[in-house]
């Protein structure tokens, strides 16, 4: 079977169908949804698929999103159809297989059964083996600038099937409509595609040959990829002739700014850093940024003006905490989240003190919760700011961590224990 007849055999397009239907989404540049995709294609499959077998078939422009990045620039997103994300599914089914057993072992990013916690745990691996000098390179908006021709030119060397190559193709240059406009994308592949994580793997595996070649260990997630070596004058070495491959061999840009020589200690890589234990062991933990990011997100959670209900407001907290600790659960930090479960605690009795409003009220659940009638009184007649009041041993008492748990709510360090015993059992 010819492969772009696999790709269009039913029981792939079906199995691509409920792949994309079940990651919903929102419709593209034709306003088509999940929910109505089924109805337009019961009418136009034979039609899009006689299309296809006979390269007519034209996919429609992605539609350009932007979602803020953590430095305050804007990530560009490009949303295609759910036709064109079905078919381009459809196409990943069949060729990932393919190229996947070309595929560096060092390579983690958007592969099965492979995650940023096993990227992390080969760096320490390397970094243990006393490879302590990281060179990290950053690659300038990589998914906007790649080489469409180089690309084609790669994937054409393994798949062989014509018909296959010119779809890609199409969907390289469908072109992206921004306020109505469609423009031409004549470099890029849109980020955002089902195709754009296989495709950009593709690309990069180039890289990770050459890699491998000079008998360099790194390890490479996506587009992140740090080199570690001995030395500081390798790294520096190291830095400068793969800045010079990249940018012309492969046609990228380096962003020599962020793309540097750099140590454990100071390295942020996937959201985590590495210490020194005192045995002498690199361990992993998270980046002060990655702390930082979480403690704003707590912030934007706990906003005592925020009209949310508190269970609504506790369900969205766990979901929070929960995601962080299993990403990050490899890591040391427990006096770090506790520290930060304190200051949650904190801030969820400002959120339960407000909404208890009047001075009678305050101090009727005070009594409830076990504060003398006289002491609840005096607190709840108090006039001190919302802070101070709730870090008084009263109030800590009154609405303790375990009233706070019975209420739903997961701290990070319970999770975080639950976690490490789970791997443990």
């Amino acid at each position: 079977m010819e492969l772009l007849e696999e790709i269009l055999n039913p029981n792939h397009l079906n199995k691509a169908y409920k792949k994309v239907v079940s990651n919903k989404g929102v419709a593209g540049v034709d306003g088509i949804t999940v929910e109505e995709e089924f109805d337009y294609l019961k009418e136009n499959k034979d039609r899009i698929l006689n299309q296809i077998r006979k390269r007519r078939y034209k996919p429609q422009p992605v539609k350009r999103v932007q979602i803020p990045k953590e430095n305050g620039k804007m990530r560009n997103l490009g949303i295609p159809t759910v036709t064109d994300r079905i078919i381009q599914q459809a196409i990943v089914q069949v060729i990932s297989p393919i190229f996947e057993k070309q595929f560096n072992d060092n390579s983690f990013g958007f592969r099965a059964n492979r995650s940023c916690e096993q990227a992390v745990i080969r760096a320490l691996e390397y970094l243990n083996d006393g490879y302590e000098w990281i060179v990290d390179i950053d690659l300038e908006r990589f998914f906007d600038t790649v080489n469409q021709d180089r690309l084609i030119t790669i994937i054409g060397k393994t798949i062989k099937d014509g018909d296959v190559v010119s779809l890609i193709r199409k969907y390289l240059s469908a072109g992206v409509m921004e306020n109505g406009i469609v423009k031409a994308t004549e470099v890029g592949t849109p980020q955002g595609g089902n195709l754009s994580p296989l495709l950009s793997n593709i690309m990069l595996n180039e890289l990770d040959k050459e890699l491998e070649e000079r008998g360099l260990n790194f390890v490479r997630y996506a587009d992140d990829c740090i080199i570690l070596v001995k030395s500081e004058k390798a790294a520096n070495r190291v830095l400068t002739s793969i800045t010079k491959f990249i940018e012309k061999k492969l046609g990228l840009k380096v962003n020599a700014e962020k793309s540097k020589v750099t140590r454990p200690t100071k390295t942020k890589y996937l959201g985590f850093s590495f210490w020194m234990s005192k045995s002498g062991k690199w361990k992993p933990k998270p980046h002060l940024k990655s702390y930082q990011k979480l403690i704003r997100k707590l912030k934007q959670l706990t906003d005592r003006s925020w009209s949310i209900s508190l269970d609504n407001r506790i369900r969205k907290i766990n979901y929070l905490v929960r995601g962080w600790i299993n990403y990050f659960r490899i890591a040391n930090m427990k006096s770090k989240i506790t520290e930060i479960d304190k200051h949650l605690r904190t801030r969820i009795r400002v959120i339960i003190w407000k909404q208890w409003k009047k001075i009678s009220k305050r101090q009727k659940a005070l009594e409830q919760l076990g504060v003398e009638t006289e002491l609840a009184h005096n607190i709840a007649c108090s006039r001190k700011g919302y802070q101070l009041i709730c870090k008084t041993d009263w109030l800590k008492f009154a609405i303790n961590i375990e009233r706070l748990r019975k209420r739903g709510l997961v701290f990070l360090l319970d999770q975080y224990t639950k976690v490490h015993i789970e791997c443990t059992n």
